[in-house]
């Protein structure tokens, strides 16, 4: 280990005297690409001069122990070898995870659909208590939200809804999310008072740049019509709706939250990219995927992630066989525990895959 992190530093050497380049300033987004790798790279080698500086104190205090007589002397040392060592160990479960090659994915903004599936009214409403938990995550985490579509059902949820979140990482900590999420609960309209399992599909798309995805535009049919639902006066009256298909691969994108046909154009292209490109996003998660013991962030939406049972007042997440009892909690946005823990287990897998386990 000792070996690649000098080897990582002396790369980062080499970023700082190109930083100091003046004509690397003239190309910005070089300059961009080459900032971005020296500032993550430096996190890494922060460590590495921690790891080294402790390596240093326990072989100084091994080498006391050998050479010292006096007792007091002697005590001191073994107590200050005995913390050294556990910052040893931590240090190196800590460089381990930062060995861990970055996903490029992880940075993107992303877009989230949450749709209805088996369940009915029940379903419908489900989706509308994901759409708020996952609100109200962002927002306690300074995310930045933007509704894409919002199709109402009549129960008071929704069939369909989309949105943006923009942020650091993003994608890195919603990629979990993807897949089937079921709810077990006795619904508002069950007089006999039975618990009824409805489900709800969620995916999570990376937002996809002009350069990931190439979109010849006669590639496209455009059509436009009325906005449905709650949204204003503007709604029904203008045909502000925009619908695109991208006819030689079928994928279609739609938004309708906008005031402005241009806006909703702009938002439903955004949306058309980021499908396509997580079609060829999809290849490469099964590919991996099919290395690894559990399903943790392949994105399948078919996969049975998480079930919420509300008379149990639990949640569980199968992929990890994680059982929490605070679904309240949870429902109202405070996903950190499970994210943080299905965060721990793809770690444990990309260590063994590194051979750093």
């Amino acid at each position: 280990m000792l070996d690649k992190l000098e080897s990582i530093k002396i790369r980062w050497q080499g970023l700082e005297e190109r930083l100091s380049d003046p004509e690397l300033v003239k190309d910005m987004k070089q300059f961009m690409a080459v900032n971005k790798e020296y500032k993550d790279l430096k996190v890494i080698v922060d460590a590495y001069h921690s790891y080294r500086d402790v390596l240093s104190n326990i072989d100084y205090n091994k080498e006391l122990l050998q050479t010292e007589k006096d007792e007091e002397m002697r005590d001191m040392a073994k107590g200050e070898l005995d913390g050294l060592k556990q910052q040893q160990a931590t240090l190196e479960e800590e460089i381990k995870v930062l060995l861990i090659p970055k996903d490029p994915e992880d940075e993107k903004d992303i877009i989230i659909e949450i749709r209805a599936g088996t369940g009915g009214d029940e379903a419908g409403i489900f989706v509308g208590d994901l759409y708020r938990m996952y609100l109200k995550y962002c927002e306690s985490n300074n995310f930045k939200v933007e509704l894409l579509k919002a199709n109402e059902s009549t129960s008071g949820g929704y069939k369909e809804v989309s949105f943006t979140v923009s942020g650091d990482d993003t994608y890195g900590i919603f990629k979990y999310e993807s897949g089937v999420h079921r709810v077990q609960r006795v619904p508002v309209t069950e007089s006999q008072g039975r618990v009824h399992t409805s489900a709800v599909s969620v995916a999570v798309l990376p937002e996809a740049d002009e350069v990931d995805v190439v979109i010849n535009p006669a590639d496209l049919r455009i059509d436009t019509y009325r906005a449905s639902g709650a949204g204003g006066q503007h709604v029904n009256k203008t045909e502000s709706a925009v619908r695109l298909t991208h006819v030689p691969t079928g994928v279609v994108a739609e938004c309708q939250d906008g005031r402005s046909q241009h806006k909703n154009k702009e938002a439903a292209m955004k949306m058309l990219r980021s499908r396509m490109y997580e079609a060829k996003l999809k290849v490469h998660n099964d590919a991996i995927a099919s290395r690894r013991k559990t399903l943790v962030s392949t994105g399948d939406r078919s996969a049975k992630i998480r079930t919420y049972n509300y008379p149990q007042g639990r949640v569980t997440d199968h992929r990890i066989n994680l059982t929490l009892y605070h679904l309240d909690a949870i429902i109202n946005g405070d996903l950190q525990e499970i994210l943080e823990k299905l965060r721990i287990a793809e770690n444990a897998e990309l260590l063994k895959e590194g051979g750093l386990a």
